[in-house]
C-alpha cells in the first residue's frame, strides 16, 4: 500500500508525507516541528517512524522544521549539495550522518521505494521536485515552479498522483499589496505558478495514469481554493477533460493534513 497526504500546503508552510507498510518519508518540513508532529499524529503516523526529510530548497516555508526534526528524532535529511550550503545556518547542528546528499536526476533506493530529484525553475541555489517510486505507483510533488520546463513535464508525466503547485491568480497579484519587485519576481521565469498555468501545464501532460491532482503551494493574499480551482477546471473543461470522471482535482490545505489517498 501507497499513503500520500499533504500535511500542510501554501505560503506559509509545506510538507508532505509519503509511505509504505515499510517506509515514511517527509518531503520539506516548513511549519515548526510540534505542528509537523501534530498533523503526522492526526494521519496515525509517528514522527519517529520516518525514514527522512527530503528538502525541495532551503526557502524558509520548506525548512523550518527540519532542523528540530532530524535532531529529535534522529532523522537523515536529504538535499542538493547547493540546498545545503544555502539552508546550513538556518537549520542549526545536523549530526555529519544525517547529511545526505542528493543529485538531480539521479534516482536513491531507500527500503522499498524509489525517489527521484528532478531540477526545477525556482529562485533557489539548487532546488528539486521529487517523484517516489513505490511498486507500480508514482508519486510526485512538484511546487516552487517559475515555469513549465521540459524537465518539469518529463518527470511529472504519468504520476499516480500529482502534488502541483497554483500559487496565484495573476490579475489578484497584480492589484494585490505586494511591492512591484515581489510581484516581478512570483511572475517571473524562476517565481512561482500561476493557476491558469498550472491547468495549462496539467492538461498538456494529461494521461489515462493521472487521476489525483492536489493544488498546492497557494498564495494567502493573492489566491483562495475557489479561484484556484475554478481556473484549473476551466483549463481542463476548455481541453475536454472530464473533472470528476477523468481527473480528480482536491486542493491541499493550508493549515492541516489533507485527505489521504491509500493505493
Amino acid at each position: 500500500m501507497v499513503r500520500f497526504c499533504p500535511i500542510v500546503s501554501g505560503s506559509s508552510g509545506n510538507s508532505t508525507y509519503i509511505g509504505t507498510e515499510y517506509t515514511h518519508i517527509l518531503i520539506d518540513a516548513g511549519v515548526s516541528g510540534k505542528k509537523i508532529q501534530d498533523g503526522l499524529n492526526a494521519i496515525n503516523i509517528e514522527c519517529g517512524a520516518l525514514d527522512g526529510i527530503f528538502v525541495t530548497h532551503e526557502h524558509i516555508d520548506h525548512i523550518k522544521g527540519v532542523g528540530i526534526l532530524s535532531r529529535r528524532f534522529d532523522l537523515p535529511v536529504y538535499a542538493t549539495e547547493g540546498t545545503w550550503e544555502a539552508m546550513a545556518g538556518s537549520l542549526g547542528d545536523i549530526s555529519r550522518k544525517n547529511r545526505k546528499i542528493i543529485y538531480g536526476g539521479e534516482k536513491l533506493e531507500l527500503n522499498d521505494i524509489y525517489i527521484k530529484p528532478f531540477e526545477i525553475p525556482h529562485d533557489a541555489a539548487e532546488p528539486v521536485g521529487f517523484s517516489v517510486f513505490a511498486g507500480d505507483f508514482k508519486v510526485t510533488v512538484a511546487t516552487d515552479i517559475g515555469h513549465a520546463s521540459e524537465c518539469v513535464k518529463e518527470n511529472i508525466a504519468d504520476s499516480d498522483v500529482l502534488l502541483l503547485e497554483a500559487n496565484h491568480d495573476i490579475e489578484m497579484l497584480k492589484r494585490g499589496s505586494y511591492p512591484y519587485n515581489l510581484k516581478q519576481r512570483i511572475l517571473g521565469d524562476y517565481g512561482h505558478m500561476a493557476n491558469i498555468n498550472a491547468g495549462r501545464l496539467l492538461a498538456e501532460i494529461m494521461s489515462a495514469r493521472i487521476k489525483h491532482v492536489f493544488l498546492g503551494h497557494l498564495s494567502a493574499e493573492n489566491n483562495t481554493p475557489e479561484i484556484a480551482y475554478r481556473s484549473v477546471e476551466q483549463v481542463m473543461f476548455d481541453n475536454n477533460i472530464k473533472v470528476g470522471k477523468d481527473i480528480n482535482i482536491q486542493l491541499a490545505r493550508r493549515n492541516f493534513p489533507s485527505q489521504c489517498l491509500n493505493f
